[in-house]
């Protein structure tokens, strides 16, 4: 079997996208743009697509022209992250000029949705005291971003 890549579309900024998705992650480049030709259906000479790599992950961005798709919640990229500092990291820099959702999630600049997630939070979530869990479950239900400290606080009941 081939390998699945994700390939986003975009109006016009595909290669602004990628690049800006490369300069977060590690292990991240962009590493081909092809351009429209003569043959369109995109003016001679404008990206046409670019393929990234986002921590090693193979990408495609695409700029397809405005009125066709637009991105939704109904896809979004896990960031899973080892402490608050890169949870934090993330975050402000995904958010910037995007907007905050609930429990963990935003859309960045270019609409695409993200879910900013500290490693800790499964633990919490499944902890075998179904008190625990749900203490932590409230918690995370009341945050934008989430704050590793507050959700241990929430189950441990403090």
């Amino acid at each position: 079997m081939g390998s699945i890549t994700p390939f986003l579309w975009f109006d016009t900024q595909a290669e602004e996208a990628a690049t800006f998705y490369a300069s977060l992650f590690p292990r991240s480049r962009i590493v081909d743009v092809a351009r429209y030709g003569d043959a369109g259906p995109g003016p001679a000479g404008a990206v046409m697509t670019v393929r990234f790599e986002l921590d090693g992950e193979p990408f495609v961005a695409l700029n397809g022209g405005p009125d066709h798709y637009a991105f939704t919640e109904a896809i979004s990229f896990v960031v899973g992250c080892a402490s608050q500092e890169e949870v934090d990291h993330y975050w402000s820099r995904l958010a910037e000029g995007g907007e905050e959702g609930p429990c963990g999630w935003l859309k960045d600049r270019y609409g695409l949705s993200w879910q900013i997630v500290p490693d800790q939070l499964g633990t919490l979530l499944a902890d075998p005291d179904p008190e625990r869990a749900k203490r932590a479950i409230a918690a995370m239900l009341g945050m934008r971003k989430l704050d590793v400290a507050a959700l241990q606080r929430a189950a441990d009941g403090v």
